[in-house]
């Protein structure tokens, strides 16, 4: 190995230690690097907000991909991502509020293309299987639909931030 080489892996390594990425692998030809860090939550591998796409791509070439990233959540037969119903959060309780979550890893958006209206603002009614948001899977745009009837309280997640699987989008006052 160059030491070139070994100058970007250890600057790889710092990025997933950084952004607390747990697992990662790569698979250039006859190069293979598993990585596994000791964490109590495992991390997807999917960049934190404000890490620059150019350093990631230059460090992860163009060959490199993340494996064993699992994404589950009801897909209808039209491709709508359905987000699970979830225990409220103590929070919510006291508001009576429902916690919409997301069903999948990937990065939130609060409208169908840039520069169009959101889907649902604060204090917009909402219907159960209504569409209120994309989040975007492996270059899949993935309708995430409500869960529940009522009002739009507060929206939890900023437009084009990377959100986890259960992470809350949304405080949802059920009527």
């Amino acid at each position: 190995m160059k030491q070139d080489e070994i100058e970007e892996l250890k600057e790889l390594i710092a990025f997933l230690k950084e952004n607390e990425i747990a697992e990662f692998d790569l698979d250039r030809g006859d190069f293979k690097v598993r990585l596994k860090f000791a964490s109590a939550v495992v991390a997807p591998v999917v960049p934190a907000q404000g890490v620059d796409m150019a350093t990631l791509a230059r460090l992860l070439g163009s060959q490199a991909a993340p494996a064993g990233v699992s994404y589950a959540a009801p897909v209808d037969s039209v491709g709508h991502v359905h987000a699970a119903a979830s225990p409220a959060t103590p929070a919510a309780e006291e508001e009576n509020l429902h916690i919409l979550k997301s069903p999948i890893v990937g990065t939130f958006y609060e409208s169908p293309s840039p520069g169009s209206s959101a889907f649902v603002s604060n204090g917009d009614r909402v219907e159960k299987g209504q569409v209120i948001c994309i989040v975007e899977a492996m270059k899949l745009m993935n309708e995430i639909e409500c869960d529940a009837t009522g009002e739009i309280v507060k929206r939890l997640v900023n437009n084009g931030q990377p959100v986890e699987y259960g992470q809350p989008l949304f405080a949802i006052r059920i009527s």
